[in-house]
């Protein structure tokens, strides 16, 4: 399990890399462009391509390790209101993440949004009205539980980074893929180093 965990964070951003090469083209024909419009249709768009498959896929189980991930804190972390909070966000932002699986729909098209489409652009609304809250409510958590205090002000730090990334999209939308990925990877790796040491 804990071995999942780490997995999660590193099988997203692995697959978004190899897709996008994958599907190079493809993107460039939905209006895609890396550096002049780089989240439209993306990254949400690789799973409407010949591989497509894989990004729902992708979707699926890094949202269910991330939900995971968070039932892993919930049980790791000094109890308190902000542990509980926090750690139930966290895995409730997971299940939302796995609901990108329903396929979006491209921005140019000429039908009306579909019901997947909808529900795509929701579960990605939501995302993120969990995750943010669930980085604030952590680093407090964190701060409070000296095994993994340092992690507080690095948690803080990457929610001011990563929030408006979030909202502003361009370029700076692969600042919050990064930013979100890399604390997820650094978190899973003091998770499973503090579990090791408490067994």
């Amino acid at each position: 399990m804990k071995r999942i965990i780490l997995l999660g964070p590193v099988l997203f951003g692995v697959v978004l890399l190899v897709l996008t090469a994958a599907e190079y083209d493809f993107l460039l024909s939905l209006g895609w462009h890396p550096i002049h419009d780089p989240t439209f249709d993306w990254p949400s768009g690789l799973a409407l391509g010949r591989y497509g498959w894989v990004m729902t896929a992708a979707f699926i189980a890094s949202g269910l390790i991330m939900s995971l991930f968070g039932v892993r804190l919930y049980l790791d972390l000094k109890p308190g209101a902000a542990s509980k909070a926090g750690s139930t966000l966290m895995a409730i932002a997971g299940l939302f993440l796995a609901a990108l699986a329903f396929t979006t729909d491209p921005t140019i098209r000429d039908y009306p949004a579909t019901w997947h489409g909808r529900l795509h652009d929701l579960s990605f609304v939501l995302l993120g009205l969990t995750l943010f809250p669930a980085m604030i409510l952590l680093g407090f958590a964190f701060w409070n539980d000296a095994r993994w205090k340092n992690l507080a002000i690095y948690t803080w730090g990457t929610l001011a980074l990563a929030a408006p990334a979030f909202f502003l999209k361009g370029a700076a939308f692969y600042v919050f893929l990064f930013a979100i990925l890399l604390w997820n990877e650094v978190a899973a790796i003091r998770l499973n180093k503090t579990s090791a040491q408490t067994t």
